[in-house]
């Protein structure tokens, strides 16, 4: 290459990889995938290999990627936060361990295996114990000072117990589980708000939040996987993981010591496939050498360490024709476009489908059929369209019209005003919608009727043996045995399992009855507050809408499907087949709060919200979400919301700090 394309050719990777950069760090918003990004970042790497008159010091081959956030403190770090070299294939791998092993002369490394979670690094310093700061990556030598948002995580323990060393830092990734990102995105979908693209995006954009307490509503987690301190107290790196786990500290469990760079690539195999049934994204497994004098010979270079290595499980992208767009019916009516692909081969699985979502990401992205699409699958189980190339698209082509009645049953289909889903309306008739509500009510979370699978739902609704979930109660032996392929066994399988679903507790039961909007969590709040079906039905929008995380159109939701006719007619016939509407009472610890009312706002040392909710309610006292003339007390931590507190000084309200409260629940 020339000298002028080169310097021209660094010049633009280098403008656009601190780009990318501050879109992944800063923003939470990636661009491009971490392959794309790797493979820009060779090219760059290569070049200035090549031409080392042309690299700029703030070039990002020679720093960490991200930058400070606006509105926190930034702080030094102790030491450098060094990012990771990457490889994506096993003789990368095999050319590291050749080089550790030529470092150090032995025949065999011993290295510890940790899958590589796909969130927010984060360092965290603790004295005497007790957490005292936590410092986000930031460019690697200096983050934000995001201590209190970090406090919010309740799995992370404050205060340690063991023979620990008096300070010593943790450095450990933020995440986000699936369930916590799906239910988040429920809820946004609930109170017409945009869904979040991706727990990594989610659980990044958290921690740059003002306000702790809005930081507390995020279901965070984390996991830590270095201890760095400054006696020298463990020879291997595996050592000192399971003495923190000692302490308190929360480690990985999928971690292995693995002797040899085959034992590592049968790790690797291993969780290649595994990776999907994880509850949390990962991208990859970090490959370290385990003992730590090796790790001081080996030393770094300017950006990472010699001693340590990320495997990348690749993301990939295929190019394939689109065939056609078919639509698909849910449980609750909604539909969903999918394109039909010309088959092609992904991650060694043919894709034939990927979703459109929606209406609105068929508008944003012109789809029209015949088009050639780039197909991604990486981590999510549903392959999906990232793109199109407009430059092979074929010169008849015609824009996409989204359907306007039903693919099922050819009712008009319905779109509420700020609502990108179209829906069927006619959850009476319309197959898919019968047969997905039956699923879903004997569903494991559900009813867990376990012998009635997706399978035979779909067989008794088509022969008119089950057309709503009551119908379950009223089936017979004879009834059964009579359909085809059923034996005796299996008959009396499915009478077992209707009646023992019978003992299932009410919010089982209410998550089950399939309204809109109630998940799990919103069917336990809803039970909590109204503890029987007659009292819920009963429920104004406005009673309600006090109940904690209960908005506006959960609650009009619920409200309305009582308001039907044939949905009280439902449970009447639920009630007459003896199943629970009415909360189970559970014995309290004491009844010293009773008469009381709580609202709770801020971060707290030494306990978690839920936590200190669970402490009232347990004592007979109840929680309220907002301060009210009604209100006898605040229980108030660090970062109290700014609106709590001036209403609560206005109304006298009585502060309470965590001891204080502890305190009145011992004494009284």
């Amino acid at each position: 290459m020339e000298l002028a394309n080169a310097k021209l050719r660094i010049e633009q990777l280098t403008t656009l990889l601190k780009d990318h950069n501050y879109r992944y760090y800063v923003l939470a918003e990636p661009a491009i995938s971490d392959f794309e990004f790797d493979q820009l970042l060779n090219e760059l790497t290569h070049l200035e290999a090549q031409f080392p008159q042309f690299i700029s010091p703030d070039s990002p081959t020679q720093k960490v990627g991200g930058n400070v956030s606006d509105g926190f403190i930034t702080v030094k770090h102790q030491r450098p936060m060094l990012s990771l070299a990457n490889t994506y294939n096993e003789q990368e791998l095999r050319d590291f361990d050749e080089r550790i092993r030529k470092s150090t002369g032995l025949a065999d490394i011993e290295y510890v295996c940790e899958l590589k979670i796909d969130g927010l690094a984060i360092s965290l310093f603790f004295e005497n114990g007790k957490l005292v700061q936590a410092i986000t990556r930031g460019d690697g030598i200096q983050g934000d000072d995001v201590t209190t948002n970090v406090k919010t995580i309740r799995s992370l323990k404050h205060q340690l117990s063991g023979n620990f060393p008096q300070k010593f830092e943790m450095r450990g990734e933020i995440f986000m589980h699936r369930k916590g990102f799906e239910k988040l995105n429920d809820m946004r979908r609930a109170n017409n708000e945009a869904e979040y693209a991706n727990p990594r995006n989610v659980a990044s954009g958290s921690l740059k939040i003002k306000d702790p307490n809005e930081v507390a509503k995020r279901p965070l987690d984390i996991y830590l996987y270095y201890l760095l301190e400054d006696e020298g107290l463990f020879a291997t790196h595996s050592e000192s993981l399971n003495a923190a786990a000692s302490w308190g500290i929360k480690i990985a469990e999928t971690s292995k010591v693995c002797n040899g760079i085959d034992s590592v690539l049968a790790f690797l195999n291993v969780w290649d496939a595994k990776r999907h049934d994880l509850s949390f994204d990962t991208d990859g497994v970090v490959i370290k050498v385990n003992n730590k004098n090796l790790q001081e010979e080996l030393g770094f270079t300017a950006k990472t360490p010699r001693w340590a290595i990320a495997y990348k499980f690749q993301t990939e992208t295929a190019t394939t024709t689109l065939l056609d767009i078919k639509y698909q019916v849910g449980r609750t009516g909604a539909i969903t476009p999918v394109a039909e692909l010309q088959p092609v081969a992904i991650l060694g699985t043919t894709v034939k489908r990927a979703s459109l979502h929606n209406a609105n990401e068929m508008e944003r992205l012109d789809i029209r059929i015949g088009d050639m699409v780039f197909v991604e699958k990486g981590g999510e189980i549903i392959p999906k369209i990232v793109g199109i190339d407009y430059t092979q698209r074929p010169e008849n082509s015609e824009p996409q019209a989204y359907i306007s009645h039903c693919p099922e049953c050819n009712t008009k289909l319905i779109r509420n005003e700020g609502e990108a889903q179209h829906y069927c309306p006619n959850d009476l008739l319309c197959p898919p919608q019968v047969v997905g509500k039956l699923e879903h009510f004997v569903g494991r979370k559900a009813m867990d009727i376990q012998s009635i699978g997706s399978e035979m739902a779909e067989t008794l609704y088509k022969n008119n043996l089950v057309n709503s979930p009551a119908d379950f109660y009223d089936l017979t032996f004879e009834q059964l045995i009579a359909l085809d392929r059923m034996g005796e066994k299996s008959a009396n399988n499915i009478i077992e399992g209707i009646q023992i679903s019978k003992n299932q507790p009410f919010e089982r039961v209410l998550f089950a009855i399939g309204i809109r909007y109630v998940g799990e969590t919103v069917a336990k709040k809803l039970v909590a507050a109204f503890l029987t079906i007659h009292n819920l039905m009963n429920a104004s929008i406005e009673e309600m809408l006090k109940v904690d995380e209960i908005g506006e159109r959960i609650a009009q939701t619920v409200h309305q499907h009582f308001q039907n006719p044939r949905n009280l007619q439902e449970i009447e016939r639920l009630k007459s087949a003896n199943l629970q509407f009415e909360a189970q009472k559970i014995e309290k610890a004491s009844y010293v709060l009773e008469g009381k009312i709580f609202v709770i706002s801020g971060v707290f040392e030494n306990h978690s919200r839920d936590e200190l909710k669970d402490l009232v309610e347990n004592n007979g006292g109840k929680m309220a979400s907002g301060v009210t003339s009604k209100t006898n007390y605040l229980i108030a931590g660090s970062g109290v919301g700014p609106s709590k507190l001036e209403k609560a000084q206005q109304l006298g309200v009585v502060f309470l700090s965590e001891d204080e409260l502890l305190q009145m629940i011992q004494t009284s």
